[in-house]
């Protein structure tokens, strides 16, 4: 089985990341291909970035097509593409917040998001309202921590984390957190033994599901409005990725 794990920013050093997490969790056989765009972003922390991130996903999900992967990941917490890259691919796609989001729920009653910026809380409420889980999540926190300053020692991201994790549960009074980030995966194993309660990181959660829809002969289905995009030629930028 092949999965693709498509970081949808730039940095390389993210991208590995990603790829050592996913691979931890992934069964025996199954090869993960960790990539990231050839343009974008080099951190995901607003809506305008978002929109070069989706077409960046769009962009490693036709790659991947073409490479046979049996299924792809969008390793970033706002879902960049989600929709567009289900229109391309006939395995499944599965966006971490999604995933998570699913995962936290058959675990706790309630869970917490911990995230980055602040300003990205709101990109967080609307996934948690679009994907029907407002019942469920009791609170998004935002760390202030940038997305690149979690590879950084000296921001002491990973204590501010946990405490802003420990707050999240005496506040919102919920059973999990969810990391809102997927340069936060890594953490995710020493949080959960200091916290106590389920900690799930998005980019493994969405592997596992990914496994477990290939596994079941599941793949993204072709009839409405996922269906493959319509044969048009685009113009100026978006020329090489005109749909065939």
């Amino acid at each position: 089985m092949k999965i693709r794990v498509i970081n949808p920013n730039t940095t390389a050093a993210m991208t590995a990341t990603i790829g050592e997490a996913a691979r931890a969790v992934a069964a025996p056989g199954t090869q993960i291909d960790a990539v990231q765009p050839s343009f974008g972003a080099p951190s995901i922390e607003g809506h305008h970035d978002d929109v070069w991130a989706a077409a960046g996903v769009a962009e490693q999900v036709r790659a991947g097509e073409a490479a046979g992967a049996d299924a792809h990941v969008i390793a970033c917490f706002g879902d960049p593409g989600l929709h567009a890259a289900r229109e391309l691919a006939r395995g499944p796609v599965i966006g971490i917040a999604e995933a998570a989001f699913h995962c936290a729920s058959m675990l706790a009653t309630g869970f917490s998001v911990v995230t980055t910026l602040t300003r990205t809380v709101v990109i967080a409420e609307h996934l948690v309202l679009q994907y029907g889980f407002e019942r469920r999540c009791r609170g998004i926190h935002g760390t202030d921590i940038a997305v690149l300053e979690l590879d950084d020692p000296a921001s002491d991201a990973y204590t501010r984390i946990l405490a802003s994790s420990r707050e999240a549960l005496r506040r919102d009074r919920s059973g999990a957190i969810v990391l809102g980030c997927a340069g936060m995966a890594d953490l995710c194993r020493r949080l959960q033994g200091e916290l106590g309660v389920p900690v799930i990181d998005g980019v493994a959660a969405a592997v596992k599901l990914a496994e477990g829809l290939v596994s079941l002969g599941l793949g993204t289905s072709k009839h409405g409005d996922y269906a493959l995009p319509l044969p048009k030629v685009y113009a100026g930028l978006a020329a090489p990725c005109s749909p065939s």
